[in-house]
């Protein structure tokens, strides 16, 4: 044999050897999904046809023709409330948008009707006009939660729709604050993984129950770093239920104006200062005082609420979250200081 042909017959060899080393590996048998994936599955493909994509649009005027342009401002989540065609959504999704696009798993847009809004819970509601109907989500209850339960968030975090996520409960009652600074109380902690565009979609639980709607991320980055939160159920089913039937909340008030915290700090008084109320208000009937002037200038400081209900009140924010749980016509009890004496009254709360 020539070196030529000796040459020709290694060549081939290693070209034999190569083409049985690029084979394609032939895949192992997976077996059976475990019962936790399959049940994770078939929640998921019932509970996403409740979830929309949230677009909110702001209107500009083009500096060329001067005509008037919708511009996709940002993006968030929703989940459908009832058949009728109301959806859910944070207050801030669509806060200081023009309109609102909704689009369905089904890759369907809307244009989206404001019903109402209730920024102090960073709650909205929306409406759209399907012809043959929606799937409303499964409503649960978060008066009976429990940390270590398995909960499951669907959104579309950073416009990826109908991305599904899974964690915990990681702690109950947590405090955050809504777009207009008063708290949001009784808030649900998740590890589950939420992220900007997430917001407004559900928090699940097992079941497949609206437990929560999501609402904030704790990050130095912006992004999810397994601390997340959202507005109980419990909470939302109040509040939707007025903003469709009166398109507003119809929310309980003392009617009264409290000073500053910052005002109360520089005086050195612990509680909160009643500056002032309306004349023929429950306050004024109640016998509460308020902060006037004399006859010669002098001011004269009113009550200072220093308990509601029998608990502590070291700001005005505490005065909110014990009513919040109240209805118009309720009346609490409030401690009041009036010079060196203490008095307990009960004030009927009304309608703001």
């Amino acid at each position: 044999m020539t070196l030529m042909q000796r040459r020709s017959v290694r060549a081939l060899v290693l070209v034999f050897a190569l083409s049985r080393v690029a084979e394609a590996r032939t895949p192992e048998p997976r077996g059976e999904l475990s019962a936790e994936e399959k049940a994770t599955i078939a929640l998921f493909k019932e509970s996403s046809h409740s979830v929309v994509y949230i677009t909110s649009i702001a209107m500009r005027r083009d500096y060329f023709s001067f005509d008037l342009m919708e511009i996709p401002q940002g993006t968030g989540s929703g989940f459908v409330w009832d058949t009728a065609g109301h959806i859910v959504t944070n207050y801030h999704v669509i806060q200081n948008a023009s309109a609102a696009q909704v689009t369905l798993d089904n890759q369907q847009s809307y244009a989206a009707e404001l019903v109402g809004v209730e920024p102090d819970k960073d709650v909205a509601v929306l409406k759209i006009d399907v012809k043959g109907g929606v799937k409303a989500i499964a409503v649960g209850s978060s008066s009976d939660l429990q940390v270590g339960q398995k909960v499951l968030a669907i959104g579309n975090p950073f416009g990826l729709d109908q991305s599904l996520t899974t964690g915990v409960i990681s702690a109950l009652g947590r405090e955050i604050k809504s777009a207009t600074g008063r708290p949001i109380t009784g808030v649900i902690q998740t590890d589950a993984v939420i992220n900007p565009g997430n917001s407004g979609g559900p928090l699940l639980d097992s079941a497949g129950r609206l437990i929560g709607m999501n609402t904030a991320i704790y990050s130095p980055t912006g992004a999810s770093v397994g601390i997340g939160f959202a507005v109980p159920v419990d909470t939302v089913n109040r509040i939707v239920e007025q903003l469709i039937r009166y398109g507003k909340v119809v929310r309980p008030t003392l009617g009264i104006v409290f000073a500053e915290d910052q005002v109360m700090r520089r005086l050195g008084i612990k509680g909160s200062l009643v500056l002032d109320f309306a004349p023929k208000s429950a306050a004024a009937a109640a016998g509460l005082r308020p902060t006037r002037r004399d006859a010669y200038g002098r001011v004269q400081l009113g009550d200072v609420v220093v308990q509601i209900e029998g608990k502590p009140v070291a700001s005005v924010n505490d005065i909110y979250k014990a009513i919040d749980g109240h209805e118009v016509g309720d009346k609490v009890a409030l401690v009041v200081e009036r010079g060196d004496k203490r008095e307990t009254v009960q004030v009927k709360l009304g309608r703001e």
